[in-house]
């Protein structure tokens, strides 16, 4: 079903709520960066089969919820996660009739977590394929690429269109100027967000303590395991559990960063990994309860 978040701030923004008739759980699915709300609709589909309450979303000037043109847009990545997550999260919260919630972060959805701060209506994290993005941790095959996106092209294309024209230009997607200009601010500092926006997100970071569980793949085009490493040792206070997957031990021929969500990866992924994650959590609150 489609439905219209409204932000504190006043933004629209498009999501889609996958209800099932008895739930057990619920799930929101944060996107990656660039990354359409309807790429991750096999998941939520296949969620809602097993009675989980799901919900997707995008964030204002991305996919269905861009409302303006893309130059007029004024947000960041905090304000990503500081209006459209929260938003997301608190609407979920409403239609999940107290059921346990599950943030399932896809990449950049896995990193927001801290600058979210109704985070605490959801009782586990689950990121997926997340990692820091700094740079000269990437793939070797990325880190190439990123020389070029980070010295070259974002400092040049986006002061002259208003926005960063990444669809142009074969990268990410197109951006809006402050979501460029602040993830390349992190991408170029060691310690990513922490170390680019200083002591008060650190403190974010540590002060996070919902339950954590970490799956990243060995043959991730774009997130190394000092990336991923790097991102989740931020997370001090929150029990992890860290699932690095190989292709074969799944019996595929590749993950990568986008492949967790394919349909193909429901037997080897979804029921053998995610799900356990999901049904553990629901059956621990409501044996509390």
């Amino acid at each position: 079903m489609d439905i219209s978040l409204e932000t504190d701030d006043g933004a629209r923004l498009s999501a889609q709520l996958f209800s099932p008739a008895n739930a057990i759980g619920a799930a929101l699915i944060v996107p990656a960066m660039g990354v359409p709300q309807r790429f991750y609709e096999p998941l939520a589909r296949w969620l809602r089969e097993q009675d989980f309450v799901v919900m997707t979303f995008d964030f204002r000037g991305m996919g269905k919820s861009k409302n303006a043109p893309l130059g007029a847009v004024l947000a960041d990545i905090v304000t990503w996660a500081r209006q459209d997550a929260a938003a997301a999260l608190r609407t979920l919260s409403e239609h999940a009739h107290g059921v346990p919630i599950t943030w399932i972060g896809h990449s950049l959805g896995g990193q927001i977590v801290p600058f979210v701060p109704n985070r605490r209506l959801a009782t586990k994290i689950v990121t997926i394929a997340t990692g820091s993005g700094y740079w000269r941790e990437n793939s070797p095959a990325l880190r190439r690429k990123v020389w070029l996106l980070w010295w070259a092209l974002a400092p040049i294309a986006t002061p002259l269109f208003g926005y960063f024209p990444g669809r142009r230009l074969g990268m990410v997607g197109d951006l809006p100027r402050g979501v460029i200009e602040q993830w390349r601010k992190w991408c170029l500092n060691p310690e990513y967000a922490v170390g680019a926006e200083g002591a008060e997100v650190r403190s974010l970071f540590a002060s996070v303590d919902t339950p954590l569980t970490a799956f990243s793949f060995t043959d991730d085009e774009m997130m190394s395991a000092e990336n991923v490493t790097s991102i989740h040792g931020f997370y001090t206070g929150a029990p992890k559990s860290m699932r690095r997957l190989t292709p074969s031990e799944l019996g595929v021929r590749m993950v990568g960063h986008f492949g967790f969500f394919r349909p193909e990866m429901e037997y080897p992924l979804w029921r053998a990994h995610l799900y356990p994650e999901l049904a553990q959590s629901a059956s621990s609150l409501l044996a509390s309860a």
